[in-house]
This record gives C-alpha cells, structure tokens and sequence, in this order.
C-alpha cells in the first residue's frame, strides 16, 4: 500500500508520517521527497536553498528526477515485497507548488510527473489542511518555499483542495489544526478501513 502526506509548509506531515509508520508496524516505511536516495537528498538540498537562484522550470525537472530517482529505486521494490509505504510529499507537491503556485501550468506538471513516476499513484492521499499562515508561522526551516511567503503557501492550500475535489476517492482532507495525537486519530480512521487484509 502506498500512502502519501500532503500539505502546506509546517502542516505537520513529518511528525504524521512517523506516528503513522510506528502505529502500523514493522511492514511500513517512511519516505521524504525529494530525498530517499543518495542523488535525491542532493537534489533537495539544492532545491531548498534561497540563495540558489532557480528557473521555475529548472526546479520543475529536480523535482522530477529525484522523484524517477526514488520511485524507481526504493518505492516500487517495496511495494512489490509488500511493505507500506509512507511518503512525505509526492506528485501532488508538484502540482499544488510548481503547477498552479509557481504557474507552470497543472497538465504540463502531471505529463512530467507521470513520466517521472512511470504511472505510480497512491493508493491514499492523506491532505492536512491548516491555515497556511499558522504553518509558516510553525514550520521548522527557512527553505526556498518558505521563504515565499504566505501568498505563496495560500495558492498552494488553494491548489489541494481543488486536487481534494477532483479526487475525492484518493485524496481525504484531515483537520491538521489539533494536537498531533489528535490529526493521528483522525489519520488513523481514514487509514486502518483501507489496509490490505
């Protein structure tokens, strides 16, 4: 099974991620795009910078390869031994971000990000939704999104809840508003009906 944590800039998907993988076991796996390889943390760390000055198409492609990069390598071998794996961010990012945020366009991300990924898609989107200035305002970094600014990050929030929309079977909005134990009780009944038997 592969599930995936979306969301604006401090909604908490790494904190989620972890409690997600421990509360399911052994079988599950956490992941953080970019990075999960050696050549996508090096790319992340080139995408994070603000002062690496980047085309929006330039950054698009990073994105894209560090995804081929992962998908290739770790997710689909998983996959395919039946582990779970948990992803902190994937094709979505690239949408809500570089599609309609940095305005690239929504169909020329997904074309990308559908070579990229080779057709992979989560089985569950996991969408945690908070007021994107309250993320800025708890996010951990001050990376090259981040440093956009709240304008930024409320295109991005618009951008998944019209992903949210679209596909309402993959992709369920969690009230990442609470206390982490609270956003993981609600995670936790969205994700346990859908677990392999």
């Amino acid at each position: 099974m592969f599930i995936t944590l979306e969301g604006v800039d401090g909604s908490g998907k790494t904190t989620q991620a972890a409690m997600l993988a421990r509360a399911l076991g052994a079988s599950a796996m956490t992941l953080r795009e970019p990075g999960g390889t050696d050549a996508a943390e090096r790319i992340r760390q080139l995408l994070a910078d603000p002062d690496t000055p980047l085309d929006p198409i330039a950054e698009l492609m990073l994105f894209c390869a560090a995804r081929a990069d992962l998908v290739s390598r770790v997710i689909r071998p998983a996959l395919e031994v039946g582990r779970i794996v948990i992803c902190d961010r994937f094709t979505d990012s690239t949408i809500a971000y570089q599609g309609v945020a940095r305005g690239l366009g929504i169909v020329r991300v997904r074309e990308l990000s559908e070579v990229a990924t080779d057709g992979l898609v989560p089985d569950l989107t996991l969408l945690l939704e908070i007021d994107p200035a309250f993320g800025l305002d708890r996010a951990q970094s001050d990376d090259r999104f981040e440093a956009e600014g709240v304008r930024f990050q409320e295109r991005v929030a618009e951008a998944y809840e019209d992903i949210a929309r679209r596909e309402p079977s993959r992709v369920v909005p969690i009230d990442a508003t609470g206390t982490p134990e609270d956003v993981h009780a609600l995670i936790m009944a969205e994700v346990e009906p859908r677990l392999p038997a």
